[in-house]
């Protein structure tokens, strides 16, 4: 155990407990919080109102243009933006919030030793050094395809609202939406044309009642930030 946590030291991992004060009460919220966070980063991030940003793996350059022009105006607010460090819609997120000078929290869904996607290595160094780098899983263990699925609970739990930018329909960003909503958290999401699959997800959760969002203001209201 101590080469273990000598190991974690050396690495600049730390880690908290659901009994340790530092613990995020907004996590402890929400069904099966994690007992034991590791992080690597700036672990204050979690006492700023965050926003999950989720989507499509395979996302469109429309994509792209949304989460650009809807970031700036929540990350002037002090909003962190919350995602899985995953392909598409998650990379957009963590990047355009670093390119506009906000802050970021990636959760993942394995072992800060195994980081998954690969090409996504320097983005996690990134955010490792200014940012923060959250995992319920520990440092030596593998992704394995079901973490996945569970560490959504995780970014929406962190997070007083989900925006969902593009989602088939089936898809793991709806899974998060439904987390969200279990956990009593606002979903936005942001239309798109009826005639592409990456909209089914999103247009069906505006039919189901998210708030459907065209700039950072539609956000900004419904969450009515003068509460923080």
């Amino acid at each position: 155990m101590k080469k273990l946590l000598s190991l974690y030291k050396s690495r600049n991992i730390h880690y908290m407990t659901y009994f340790d004060s530092e613990y995020p009460y907004m996590l402890k919220e929400i069904y099966n919080p994690p007992l034991c966070l590791f992080y690597i980063g700036n672990k204050t991030l979690l006492e700023r109102p965050a926003l999950a940003v989720v989507g499509a793996r395979d996302a469109s350059l429309e994509a792209f243009h949304s989460i650009n022009m809807i970031l700036p105006g929540l990350i002037k607010e002090n909003i962190v933006i919350v995602s899985g460090l995953a392909k598409g819609t998650d990379t957009i997120a963590h990047e355009r919030a670093i390119a506009n000078g906000g802050k970021t929290i990636a959760i993942l869904g394995g072992g800060f030793f195994h980081l998954y996607p690969s090409e996504n290595k320097e983005l996690a160094n990134v955010i490792a050094r200014e940012h923060l780098l959250l995992s319920e899983y520990p440092p030596l263990w593998k992704p394995e395809k079901w973490y996945f699925p569970m560490r959504n609970r995780i970014i929406s739990g962190l997070s007083i609202g989900t925006l969902v930018i593009q989602a088939k329909k089936r898809s793991g960003s709806l899974i998060t939406a439904d987390m969200a909503l279990e956990s009593g958290r606002e979903v936005f999401a942001i239309p798109g044309p009826i005639t592409e699959t990456l909209s089914e997800g999103t247009n069906h959760l505006i039919q189901q009642g998210a708030k459907l969002v065209t700039n950072s203001s539609d956000i900004l209201e419904e969450l009515q930030l003068d509460m923080f």
